[in-house]
């Protein structure tokens, strides 16, 4: 590498250009009185797969939009490793994910902040769902119509999926059109991040508007190494750019914003974390912060797969060059069909655990079928029902391997750690055997795919939900927000015992949201944004 570069001050310097960073890009920089730069390790979101909905199966495995980390071995997945991907370009995980729209449940906002977060409970965070919302229902009491962020109906009716309604409504669980409105339980279609049958990620959304704006420079292909530091006083970061080292300071704040696996990394590579882990490697303590890339939570994904009896599912649009081009033609005229939905359709929130008094479970319902989420569909027409469990207990870690920013951390979720989430794993398979033998889709569901008929003790549930189980791509808590010991950030989401530093992503969450991750992040940057500009301006509401 070339020396180190000096850059111009700016008075933030936002460390991640995803689905929190272009939020906070766009909000510090739309008074004009403050200059925000935004660095981003990949580059732009240029890619034309990211933008078609469906194209999450073209990026799932793309070294250039994608970090493609792995775990340490799971003990509790027979010591397999597993395949986390996370986004690597301007709008981050948000440019490459399943496009699902739910914010969680108003008891999930409302633990926060029993847990000492002021501000964070349901009545705190809900106006800024609010805010972000360009919901294409219009204004109501639970969603907003003039925010940044499209969020989008299902066009079409599936036939598979009427029928999964269906079952649901046979075993008692009633048909839900808005996850996101006055109750998450029940059954039906998910609403999305898109805009007339295109992704609308924060970087749409968000920093595409702002990018015009003389106060905001974005600079790709920068990978943040270390901040800099005098005392306890954050300063500025030092990043490497296409090779050469760059060093650049702020007036104000570093924000980090880089997720929950690489915010954790960048405190500890910069002497913010456990003393005896940055002893370990050489590291100077700047603060002896024990939580940071602890409390690690991620839903584990169990994949059930059925053969359909009747050539509709995606699977079978796939196979031959005129179900490719008969979807491509209905995508281009009308924005519509399964390049405009993605991957998943619809879901189902529901109990399964006796001692929950909401819902445990979510699942995600994919009229198509492969051996891996995102991986080639398989040969004959297939769905799949995915089952998470909502609030798992298990907790893992994030911990730097070496000095060597560059390196990957290691990432141990230590999935089905708990007895609790051993019994879900089993509960929620059970249930979705249940729910596929019902009445409405007998004339539909062949067989079982995977795990299969052999299967059948709770034991050898078990054992499938460790030799299948996978990561559903929401890890959350490494840099987790309180005032307890192990906590990394205040309910401001300043770091504590640091000035100058805040980290604004998934990481803050003390714990997993019920549901996809995307929304909840969206309203963490702005909730985050109002408090950095309050903060400046010493004007609180």
């Amino acid at each position: 590498m070339e020396d180190s570069q000096v850059g111009k001050v700016h008075d933030y310097i936002v460390i991640g250009a995803g689905s929190a960073g272009c939020v906070l890009a766009n909000r510090l920089t739309e008074s004009g009185k403050y200059s925000v730069l935004l660095l981003e390790a990949g580059p732009p979101d240029n890619y034309p797969w990211i933008h078609i909905p469906i194209g999450y199966g073209k990026t799932m495995f793309n070294p250039r939009y994608n970090w493609m980390f792995n775990t340490e071995p799971e003990a509790g997945l027979n010591q397999r490793r597993i395949y986390w991907p996370r986004g690597r370009c301007l709008g981050g995980s948000g440019s490459i994910n399943g496009l699902i729209y739910v914010r969680g449940q108003a008891e999930d906002y409302d633990h926060w902040q029993s847990l000492g977060n002021h501000g964070w409970s349901w009545q705190g965070v809900l106006p800024y769902f609010l805010k972000f919302e360009k919901n294409s229902r219009g204004a109501s009491e639970y969603h907003g119509a003039e925010g940044a962020l499209y969020c989008s109906d299902i066009g079409e009716r599936h036939e598979l999926m009427e029928g999964i309604i269906g079952a649901g409504s046979e075993l008692g669980i009633t048909r839900n059109d808005d996850f996101n409105g006055a109750s998450q339980e029940g059954v039906g279609y998910y609403q999305l991040f898109t805009q007339h049958g295109r992704r609308c990620s924060t970087s749409v959304a968000y920093l595409r508007p702002a990018r015009k704006r003389r106060n905001l420079t974005v600079e790709t292909h920068a990978q943040a190494t270390r901040l800099i530091a005098k005392g306890s006083q954050i300063q500025g970061v030092c990043y490497v750019q296409n090779g050469v080292k760059k060093q650049v300071l702020c007036g104000k704040e570093v924000i980090l914003a880089a997720g929950a696996v690489q915010s954790p990394q960048l405190l500890q590579l910069s002497g913010i974390g456990n003393a005896a882990l940055l002893q370990a490697h050489d590291i100077p303590v700047l603060k002896d912060l024990p939580g940071v890339g602890e409390n690690l939570q991620d839903y584990l994904q169990l994949r059930l797969m059925y053969k359909v009896k009747k050539a509709i599912t995606t699977n079978d649009d796939l196979r031959t060059l005129a179900g490719k081009m008969r979807i491509g033609l209905k995508y281009l005229f009308k924005r519509r069909g399964p390049l405009a939905i993605g991957i998943n359709q619809g879901g189902l929130f529901t109990r399964v655990l006796p001692e929950s008094r909401t819902p445990d479970i979510q699942f995600h319902f994919a009229t198509l079928s492969a051996d891996a989420a995102g991986g080639a569909p398989h040969l004959w027409p297939g769905c799949t029902f995915s089952v998470c469990q909502l609030r798992p207990q298990s907790r893992g870690s994030i911990h730097i391997k070496s000095r060597d920013a560059l390196q990957a951390p290691a990432i141990q979720a230590n999935y089905l750690s708990t007895p609790t989430d051993q019994r879900c794993a089993v509960a929620g398979i059970k249930f979705a055997r249940q729910l596929a033998s019902q009445p409405a889709l007998h004339g539909l569901l062949d067989s079982e795919h995977l795990p299969g008929a052999a299967v059948a003790t709770d034991d050898e549930l078990l054992e499938f939900a460790r030799a299948y189980g996978a990561t559903i791509f929401h890890p959350v808590g490494t840099c987790k927000m309180g005032s307890d010991p192990m906590a990394v950030v205040d309910a401001r989401l300043r770091v504590h015992g640091v000035e100058g530093l805040r980290v604004v992503d998934a990481s803050v969450m003390p714990t997993l949201t019920s549901g996809n991750t995307h929304a909840p992040v969206v309203m963490i940057a702005e909730k985050a944004a109002d408090m950095i500009l309050q903060d400046a301006t010493g004007k609180y509401l």
